[in-house]
C-alpha cells in the first residue's frame, strides 16, 4: 500500500490528544445509561471476547514532543510522501481517503474527526481508556483510537499487521460513521444474529466497498492482493469466534458482538469486491 507522494494531507481532520491524559475509565460504570452501551456495541473490534489489558505503547513515538497537542502532526505530516514514511501520518491519509470516498457518497456528508489518546480521554460518550480499543462515538462522531492498539492487533491477536491492516481498522470505524449518518446505528441485540453482529459486519463490508475506491480517491497509488491479504488477516484475527476460543477456551455464539472470523472476512470481500455500499445489507440478510 503506497501513497501518492504530491498528495496533500488534511490533519484538521486529526485530533492528537496523546500524552494529555483524560477522565477514568468509564465503559460500563455506573452512570453511563445508553452512553456505556452504545460504546460496547459499536466498538469496531474488541468487545465480546474482552478488552485490552496493559499499557499500549506509542507507535514508534515518532510525533511526541512538547509541542501542542496536534501541532506535530500538522508540521510532520504534509504530503503522501510523509505517508510513506510515518505510520501516524499513514493514518491520517488513511482517515482522508476514507472520508473522500464517503463524502461523495453521502448527501451533506459530515466529516468525522479521529482522535488519536494515550491512557484516557473523555468522549461525548463518556471517559474512555486504551482498553475499549477503537471505538466510533455517535454523541460527538468522532473516532477514538489509541494508536498502540495497532502493535497489539500482532502482538496480542496474532495479526500480521501492515500498513492495509491499519486502514482496515479506520475504515471500519468510519463505516459506523456512516451508518450513523445514514440511520443504520444503534440496533442492540446480542448473539450470531443479532443487531449488534449486523452493525459490524456492515461495518466491515463498508471497510471493503472503500477499499474497493481507495486509488480513486487520489490518496493511494495501488492496493494489491497482498494488501488485501492483511486486512482479511486482521478481520479474522478479531473474530468473535477467535477470541473467544483463544481467551476462553471456548466458543458461544449466544455472546458474540462482532461476528465470526469468517463472517468478518466474508462481509468484507462482499463490499471490496461489489464496490457499492448496496452490498452490505447486513440487516436484510438471512446468511450472515
Amino acid at each position: 500500500m503506497r501513497f501518492r507522494p504530491g498528495a496533500g494531507l488534511d490533519t484538521s481532520q486529526v485530533s492528537d490528544r496523546r500524552g494529555m491524559g483524560g477522565g477514568g475509565l468509564a465503559v460500563g460504570g455506573g452512570g453511563l445509561g445508553l452512553a456505556g452501551l452504545v460504546i460496547y456495541l459499536v466498538i469496531s473490534l474488541l468487545s465480546g471476547g474482552g478488552g485490552l489489558t496493559g499499557p499500549l505503547a506509542n507507535l514508534d513515538g515518532s510525533t511526541v514532543s512538547q509541542a501542542p497537542p496536534g501541532q506535530v502532526l500538522g508540521d510532520e505530516c504534509r504530503t503522501g510522501a510523509d505517508a510513506n514514511q510515518k505510520q501516524d501520518c499513514r493514518i491520517v491519509a488513511d482517515v482522508n481517503s476514507v472520508q473522500k470516498f464517503w463524502s461523495g457518497v453521502i448527501r451533506n456528508y459530515e466529516p468525522a474527526q479521529t482522535v488519536f489518546f494515550s491512557g484516557s480521554t473523555d468522549t461525548g460518550c463518556g471517559a474512555a481508556s486504551t482498553d475499549v480499543g477503537p471505538f466510533y462515538c455517535p454523541n460527538d462522531k468522532h473516532v477514538y483510537i489509541d494508536l498502540g492498539f495497532l502493535d497489539e492487533l500482532h502482538s496480542k491477536f496474532g495479526a500480521q499487521g501492515g500498513p492495509f491492516a491499519e486502514a482496515y481498522v479506520l475504515a471500519h470505524e468510519y463505516g459506523h460513521h456512516a451508518q450513523d449518518l445514514l440511520g443504520d446505528l444503534g440496533r442492540n441485540g446480542a448473539g450470531a444474529t443479532g443487531g449488534s453482529v449486523r452493525t459490524e459486519l456492515q461495518a466491515d463490508c463498508y471497510a471493503g466497498v472503500w477499499a474497493h475506491h481507495a486509488v480513486e480517491t487520489g490518496y493511494i497509488i495501488d492496493l494489491t492482493q497482498a494488501d488485501i491479504a492483511q486486512g482479511l488477516d486482521a478481520a479474522a484475527a478479531v473474530g468473535d469466534d477467535r477470541i473467544q476460543s483463544e481467551t476462553q477456551g471456548q466458543v458461544n455464539p449466544e455472546t458474540w458482538t462482532h461476528g465470526s472470523s469468517e463472517q468478518r472476512q466474508r462481509w468484507f470481500l462482499n463490499g471490496y469486491r461489489g464496490g457499492s455500499p448496496n452490498d452490505c445489507d447486513t440487516f436484510s440478510a438471512k446468511n450472515l
